[in-house]
């Protein structure tokens, strides 16, 4: 090439702008370089000198300092087959050793985990059996105390029903032997009032009516009036003699006197005189209480025990108690109901012997003044006394107090017989 086209070619360059992009690829400049480059080193291996690609690369301008760097490709040596099947093997069979050792540990690992879970899962079902037994155990024992104890209960049961049905025929058989004998003295007493009264027969009634008109012939009314009138005021007399017409040993007035009593009740905290054993009021049961309410001597509960002493050494006959009428008393749940009278002879020494005289029930539903007959002794000398015993074993239910009114002792001296 001649001076005057490097000239030219100088000059179109530097007419035109120059550019800021860079080559995409550097190649060696001189052929110096290209030699030298490691790729020549080989003798075996030949070398081409690869020509750039002028159609895509951008064309560059050269100088006469500038040279064009030049590479070539260099193919790598190829591996036998033999040796990349080997190391393909070598390799596999390192990865399935190493498997083979992981499955072994894993494998002895879960081994250990399961014994000893099945370990302590066999401990903890020891333990929970032997707390299921001792808890049977423990519950058994205890419904056996229950059962001991229920069956124990039962037999007290039984044994108290027992008992309070036999004391209840027991009573029964008291209240019943006592409405007999009470029957009986009543039947008695009947049998005496028939045989010892005098009934007029028809036939004596006649003659009664014939004598009594014997003055005037016929029987006038007013006459009859007169007779009834006399036989009504004669009664009146002998019930106005202290109610019942028969004579009272243990009046008051006639000498007689309360020796001692059981425990008084009294409703406030101030009580009446002692004398002795006996309260000043006690006199109260041998004076007449003219029916008025609360003119009673009260006994603490609901039994109690009055003993009495007569004016004087009687063969008794009869006993009377009074209380106070229903239709006006405060509380008539306080009237004595079983009763008992004894009676004795009292001495010197101290040593009387005591007689049952009476066994009675005091009726709210009959009069207020009750007369009780003594009992037949049967195959016994005539009985004298001097003292008796009002004992009171139950009242009209009054739990705190037995209120006596009056007793009266009926009969007739030793010499009048």
């Amino acid at each position: 090439m001649s001076s005057s086209t490097v000239s030219r070619s100088n000059a179109s360059l530097r007419s035109r702008p120059t550019t800021d992009k860079k080559p995409t690829q550097d190649f060696p400049t001189t052929t110096d370089d290209i030699s030298h480059s490691p790729l020549t080193t080989d003798p075996t291996h030949p070398t081409k000198p690869i020509e750039p690609d002028t159609s895509k690369q951008p064309q560059i301008p050269t100088s006469s300092t500038t040279k064009l760097r030049k590479r070539t490709l260099v193919k790598k040596p190829t591996r036998p087959p033999w040796k990349t099947a080997a190391s393909v093997l070598v390799k596999n069979l390192g990865v399935l050793l190493i498997l083979l050792l992981l499955f072994q540990m894993v494998r002895r690992l879960g081994f250990n985990q399961a014994g000893i879970v099945s370990g302590v899962f066999d401990s903890d079902y020891e333990k929970r059996i032997a707390e299921v037994e001792a808890f049977l155990k423990t519950t058994t024992k205890m419904m056996q105390v229950q059962v001991d104890v229920v069956d124990r209960k039962i037999e007290s049961e039984i044994k108290g029903l027992k008992t309070e049905l036999s004391k209840r025929i027991d009573d029964e058989k008291v209240a019943v032997g006592q409405k007999f004998g009470e029957f009986d003295r009543r039947v008695g007493s009947v049998e005496k009032m028939l045989s010892g009264s005098e009934w007029l027969s028809k036939e004596e009634f006649d003659r009664f009516v014939e004598e009594f008109g014997k003055g005037g012939g016929e029987v006038k009314l007013d006459e009859i009036r007169g007779l009834a009138k006399e036989i009504v005021e004669r009664e009146i007399g002998k019930h106005a003699a202290d109610g019942l017409g028969r004579v009272d040993y243990a009046v008051a007035t006639g000498g007689a006197k309360v020796l001692r009593h059981s425990e008084a009740f009294s409703a406030s905290r101030v009580m009446g005189w002692f004398s002795g054993n006996v309260r000043s009021d006690a006199v109260k049961v041998l004076q007449p209480s003219f029916g008025q309410p609360g003119e009673c001597f009260p006994l603490k509960g609901d039994n109690g025990f009055v003993d009495v002493k007569l004016r004087t050494a009687i063969v008794p006959e009869a006993v009377t108690l009074e209380h106070v009428s229903k239709s006006v008393a405060f509380d008539i749940s306080s009237a004595p109901k079983h009763c008992k009278v004894w009676g004795w002879l009292q001495n010197d020494e101290d040593t009387q012997k005591e007689h049952l005289l009476t066994e009675f029930t005091y009726d709210l539903e009959k009069s207020i003044a009750q007369t009780f007959n003594v009992l037949d002794t049967k195959g016994e000398d005539q009985i004298v006394i001097d003292t008796i015993r009002l004992e009171l074993l139950s009242n009209h239910g009054s739990p705190t107090h037995t209120c006596i009114y009056r007793v009266r002792v009926h009969g007739h001296q030793p010499n009048d017989s």
